[in-house]
């Protein structure tokens, strides 16, 4: 076991129902996720810039400009409590090594009020999410989304997390696999595509009952990459 991977969140105190639940730090042995800012655009761009081989299904600021705006509206939609933004830095070497966040932020409305309401949401969903070329298949993707994950059940206390990604793009598909998530089906035409046309998305999720074998095998996981 990895004895030593413990997960410290911060947070704004006072937090109660709808309010908004960004910045948060979520910080691990080898990465740290810190809530986005324009302080991190150049260092993120230097992360995009060096490899868009395996963009091509992904959104990624293709300049140092978009770069910056990407940010801007990230910033913009987490005032209006869309999304929860992320830079993604790996400790190791100490550098800006991508983006992710929580999106889909869901609070359901019950026919009749749940005996267990939860303090903040019952479903998110994770994504966003691009790595430099350097940092993909590391120990970054199984740290961070175990992170997030235990953030979302074990702080937010949601139901469900879900995943999706264009259906066409295996290598998302194997990862999300590969930490444990189950694969839900296929929404046919459901987004536009980010290399043009009509996308299908492929869609993967996480339950609350889930998550203690989940996490077991995603501690296991960074601690293989880790080693």
């Amino acid at each position: 076991m990895f004895k030593n991977w413990n997960v410290c969140t911060d947070q704004s105190s006072g937090m109660v129902p709808g309010m908004n639940t960004f910045p948060v730090t979520l910080s691990g042995k080898r990465v740290r996720l810190e809530p986005l800012a324009l302080s991190h655009v150049s260092a993120l761009w230097r992360a995009a810039s060096e490899s868009a081989e395996n963009y091509r299904l992904t959104s990624v600021p293709a300049s140092e400009a978009d770069m910056r705006a990407y940010v801007e509206t990230a910033l913009a939609d987490a005032a209006k409590g869309l999304f929860v933004p992320f830079a993604t830095v790996d400790l190791v070497r100490d550098r800006v090594v991508g983006a992710t966040r929580f999106a889909t932020l869901e609070r359901w409305s019950w026919p009749t009020p749940p005996k267990d309401p939860r303090p903040f949401y019952d479903g998110v969903e994770i994504g966003w999410t691009w790595l430099a070329a350097s940092a993909q298949r590391t120990h970054v993707n199984s740290e961070a989304k175990l992170l997030m994950l235990t953030h979302a059940f074990d702080v937010w206390r949601v139901r469900r997390v879900m995943l999706k990604t264009d259906s066409r793009n295996s290598r998302s598909r194997n990862a999300m696999l590969r930490m444990g998530a189950k694969f839900d089906g296929v929404i046919r035409a459901a987004m536009p595509a980010f290399d043009g046309g009509i996308r299908d998305s492929a869609y993967f999720s996480i339950l609350e009952s889930e998550w203690p074998e989940v996490k077991s095998h995603l501690t296991k996981l960074v601690s293989r990459d880790s080693a």
